[in-house]
């Protein structure tokens, strides 16, 4: 088994099979389940601590630690299929929101022609799209990704890629709607044009009213009061 497919495989079943109190079972036990080594079952265990999805305590088990998962690991749950917390969804969804506003100011100063030929080509596919009646999933991930990488910061584009990764499943659900996919390409056009004529500032407001949209929708599905777009 890949370690990849090991960590998402293993990161579910401990979800699944904990205990009231977060115990998981032991290590000779997830290596039967699994049919591998004890060595190889360590190693992931490993990884998944530093994530902080489990803690191991000496002379007592292993437990999950969920409630301190780092951003990384809440996106492996996603890839596992495990449930996530509406709340954390929300909160993702808020800090993605913090991140791309940024990301949009420091685009306007940073970006290429190379990252503009991109954005019009995703601009393109977009509306290919569209006139097909599907929505837009893939390219909306694709232009935000495109602003990040604009920024020109390898590190801004892993953490934000992450926000993507755990939308991977929930994004074509939220685009299926094609009346909101005309609605974020039309916001997609001006925010390139304020890329383009390098306005930080027009770049900045029109990313925050663009994300406006998604954190009212998940606020919605929470419960939670919607967000006042003026």
């Amino acid at each position: 088994m890949k370690e990849s497919n090991l960590l998402s495989d293993l990161a579910a079943h401990l979800f699944s099979s904990s205990s009231g109190n977060g115990r998981t079972p032991s290590e000779r036990e997830l290596a039967e389940h699994f049919t591998v080594s004890r060595g190889q079952v360590r190693e992931a265990l490993a990884i998944l601590e530093a994530m902080r999805i489990v803690e191991r305590r000496a002379k007592s088990g292993i437990y999950l630690t969920t409630t301190e998962a780092s951003v990384e690991a809440i996106a492996l749950f996603a890839r596992a299929g495990v449930p996530l917390d509406p709340i954390v969804i929300y909160e993702t969804v808020e800090l993605r929101k913090i991140h791309e506003i940024k990301a949009a100011e420091l685009a306007s100063a940073r970006a290429t022609e190379e990252n503009y030929e991109r954005l019009r080509e995703i601009l393109a596919a977009s509306e290919r799209k569209i006139a097909a009646g599907e929505g837009l999933a893939r390219e909306d991930r694709d232009f935000h990704l495109e602003i990040v990488r604009a920024t020109k910061n390898s590190v801004f584009h892993r953490v934000c890629s992450v926000y993507y990764t755990m939308g991977e499943k929930r994004l074509p659900i939220y685009f299926a709607d094609l009346d909101r996919s005309r609605r974020s390409h039309d916001e997609h056009i001006r925010i390139y044009e304020a890329l383009l004529a390098r306005d930080g500032n027009l770049a900045q407001a029109l990313m925050n009213a663009h994300l406006q949209g998604a954190e009212s929708y998940w606020k919605g599905l929470i419960g939670g009061p919607a967000t006042v777009v003026e």
